[in-house]
């Protein structure tokens, strides 16, 4: 008994040292990490595992990897050909399983980029939303370019497949960073991979976001029971340390609205001629001021919340 004790104190102390130890940032320098570093990978359960390489702004962009008895799906691809051929070279290591489904959670680039190289036999799925920009974006690809893959099947709500003994959740709790963001959920193993709905610990890049909205598909999914939580960027942290990271994801895209709409509104009060400008020097991003990509972000989530205001999104 008195062993048994002593090596519960030993596992707890060495699970808080742990948390203590792990610097809360996205970026892979302040890790000591470099690109020739990666790709990496993570076992989060038997037979699903995250790959993840380095997105050109210096933090990670992360894949899903679900192995069944009745073949492979992938959550999300890379940025190029050549990264998304290391994410399927790796996937055969680990089975002789044929990729069976690939999720377009995510359309932008950084996740799409490589798509052509998965085998021609997997079937895509994304939103709806997702499927008609990447048709757009087919019909103008270069002769020379990478070659745009348009989705085969769309999930406008939610769609469960069940390949061998393995139950797959694809779902669609509304806009966030993109105007189709899906996530992928095993309901067994309780894992969770949100794609670019969440980040962990990147200061909220808001591009083509719809931001009000963004806060409630966050609220939608923080409603699931899932135990592991992961991001489409940044690093793939201990259970736990997710889970917490999470939750001050949805708080920063609530900060960011709200600090944003504030600033402008006392822009506009003062009849600036650039209200974006002169919101952004008085913004305060509290707590977030540090958070990666901070410097580049900012500009473009307060542009983002003025178009919005404006009435300029639909």
């Amino acid at each position: 008994m008195k062993r048994t004790f002593a090596t519960l104190v030993i596992l707890l102390l060495a699970t808080v040292l742990y948390a203590q130890q792990v610097l809360r940032t996205g970026a892979i320098a302040d890790r000591g990490l470099k690109p020739s570093d990666f790709p990496q990978t993570k076992k989060l359960a038997e037979n699903v595992y995250a790959f993840s390489d380095v997105h050109s702004l210096g933090y990670m962009t992360n894949n899903l990897v679900v192995i069944t008895a009745d073949g492979v799906l992938v959550a999300d691809g890379q940025s190029s050909p050549q990264v998304t051929q290391k994410l399927v070279d790796q996937i055969r290591q680990w089975t002789p399983q044929p990729i069976k489904y690939v999720v377009v959670c995510s359309e932008h680039g950084d996740h799409t980029g490589g798509n052509s190289s998965f085998p021609s036999t997997a079937t895509f799925i994304s939103s709806p939303f997702s499927k008609s920009n990447l048709q757009a974006q087919a019909a103008n690809d270069r002769p020379n370019g990478n070659k745009t893959i348009v989705p085969a099947e769309t999930v406008a709500d939610k769609r469960v497949l069940k390949l061998g003994n393995t139950e797959i959740q694809i779902l669609y709790n509304g806009r966030a960073h993109t105007g189709g963001d899906l996530e992928v959920y095993l309901p067994k193993e309780k894992i969770l991979f949100l794609s670019e709905v969440f980040s962990n610990h990147i200061f909220p890049s808001m591009r083509t976001a719809a931001p009000t909205e963004w806060i409630s598909t966050l609220k939608a999914v923080a409603k699931i029971d899932a135990d592991v939580w992961i991001p489409g960027h940044g690093f793939v942290d201990e259970s736990r340390i997710l889970k917490e990271e999470f939750a001050e994801f949805a708080k920063a895209v609530e900060y960011v609205v709200a600090e944003s709409k504030r600033v402008l509104t006392a822009a506009k009060n003062q009849n600036a001629a650039a209200p974006v400008e002169e919101a952004l020097k008085l913004a305060n991003w509290g707590p977030y001021e540090k958070w990666t990509s901070k410097e580049r972000n900012a500009a473009i989530a307060m542009q983002r919340v003025f178009d919005e205001m404006s009435g300029k999104l639909k």
